[in-house]
């Protein structure tokens, strides 16, 4: 038979089981970042982002002028150049490694950036999420421990 206190720590271990699992799921699934910024005059809009090889980076920038500074891994795209009112960049990645974009605004009206940018998710996040699935099970574990043979001392 449970005792309050072993169902209780049962019910937190199931807890942390569960939001651990949606959670990791979740951050294996998704890697597409949507980008919706909006970049005030004479400020800039930074992204740096690790991408695999083959992945799929769509980036739209709409104002009255800017600069677009874009450095790819390899041979990949290479920019430093003004734009007037419209540019569209699609690409693949070439190489695995990083990728920095840098959009300044040099006009007189804001700018949009919108597009979809697929990322390597950080492997600390990952890490964390299993941290808080085995806590999860070993408060499980424990509870169920107590409920069977209660120790000396509880």
């Amino acid at each position: 038979m449970l005792t309050k206190k072993s169902a209780a720590g049962i019910g937190i271990g199931l807890v942390a089981v569960v939001l651990g699992t949606f959670f990791l799921l979740q951050t294996i699934m998704t890697n597409v970042h949507d980008v919706n910024d909006t970049v005030d005059v004479g400020k800039n809009d930074v992204f740096q982002f690790d991408a695999e090889k083959h992945y799929h980076e769509l980036l739209n920038v709409t104002g009255s002028s800017f600069h677009v500074h874009m450095k790819t891994p390899s041979t990949g795209l290479q920019i430093d150049k003004d734009f007037q009112k419209q540019v569209s960049f699609d690409w693949y990645s070439l190489e695995n490694g990083q990728h920095f974009i840098n959009i300044t605004n040099t006009g007189g009206s804001l700018l949009h950036v919108t597009g979809k940018l697929e990322a390597v998710t950080n492997p600390l996040i990952f890490t964390s999420h299993i941290i808080v699935i085995s806590s999860g099970v070993l408060i499980i574990g424990m509870s169920a421990a107590f409920s069977i043979r209660r120790p000396k001392g509880f």
